[in-house]
């Protein structure tokens, strides 16, 4: 069963400790594969297996253009220049986000247009599945996997359920599947060895059922303060349901020092991923400024200035 914003609390036992059953694999990246699983079952989880990163960095996609990108279509506000990142890194790769072209509206899962038109400056061109699964923290998740996977640091790539079990991408890859028993979460090796982007995507859908908000946000560490903010930090709250958006972008008034932000979300149901708009300050949307108070206003959630959280 399917909640809103979130998914039904999970308990698992805990992982099984050298019992990998290893099949024979052909290509390069999937021996790197079982070298990363190899590295979790002698209990090295703390090396930093990286698969060569993928020449498309946004996998989804066929092609990608620096001028349908998220940099190359919303221009800071006059006086601003957008924070410079190091190229292959997560604030970069968020920074280049592709875009979907013109204005078009916010697709539901399903399809259908969402009942809210007036919420989002942009759409980004990435698909949102065909279930009610990709939701606003699920969407966060599909950023920070799809970042690390086009990376090759299949290592890296681990969720927690709302129980609190970590579903491990290197275990998925190698067979190994969540069965749920009397609400009670194990993993057994059902499947063949697979590293396809595909299997990936399998991956992420399972990890958007058993995970949301209340998970995501536990996962997190918290900021000190707003003033610390970076690209990629999450404003996130926690519940049944809560709510999620990241941090997309930033730019900074070289002559005062004041610095504004962008922000991305999906929504309840699942739809597609958009830049939201500032409503308070349509002279800078969609901008935000870091002062902004005790309360972020988003166009369909207000956080506190506390809510801002970062991946480890």
């Amino acid at each position: 069963m399917e909640y809103p914003g979130c998914r039904m609390p999970r308990r698992a036992a805990p992982p099984p400790r050298g019992s990998t059953r290893l099949r024979r694999m052909l290509s390069g990246d999937k021996i790197r594969v079982l070298v990363t699983i190899l590295a979790h079952v002698l209990g090295l989880s703390t090396m930093s297996i990286t698969v060569a990163a993928r020449t498309n960095i946004y996998p989804w996609l066929e092609r990608w253009s620096e001028s349908e990108s998220l940099a190359g279509r919303v221009p800071p506000p006059a006086g601003y220049k957008r924070v410079a990142t190091a190229p292959g890194t997560f604030a970069n790769w968020l920074q280049h986000l592709p875009l979907k072209k013109g204005a078009p509206p916010v697709l539901l899962y399903n399809g259908q247009e969402k009942g809210n038109q007036d919420a989002h400056h942009a759409v980004v061109d990435i698909d949102v599945g065909p279930k009610n699964l990709q939701q606003c923290a699920d969407a966060i998740i599909r950023f920070r996997a799809e970042y690390l996977y086009s990376r090759g640091m299949y290592d890296k790539i681990h969720f927690n359920f709302t129980s609190g079990d970590t579903a491990w991408l290197g275990r998925w890859l190698t067979g190994y599947r969540p069965e749920i028993i009397d609400n009670i979460v194990r993993w057994a090796n059902t499947m063949e060895v697979d590293s396809s982007y595909e299997n990936f995507r399998r991956y992420l859908e399972a990890v958007f059922t058993y995970a949301g908000s209340y998970s995501l946000s536990r996962e997190l560490q918290r900021v000190g303060g707003v003033k610390e903010m970076r690209i990629g930090d999450v404003f996130i709250e926690g519940g049944f349901p809560g709510h999620a958006v990241i941090v997309v972008d930033m730019a900074a008034n070289p002559e005062t020092g004041e610095k504004v932000f962008l922000l991305a979300q999906s929504f309840m149901p699942a739809q597609d991923i958009h830049l939201l708009i500032n409503r308070r300050e349509p002279n800078i949307s969609p901008w935000y400024k870091l002062e902004f108070g005790d309360f972020l206003d988003t166009p369909e959630w207000r956080f506190d200035n506390h809510d801002l959280m970062r991946f480890r």
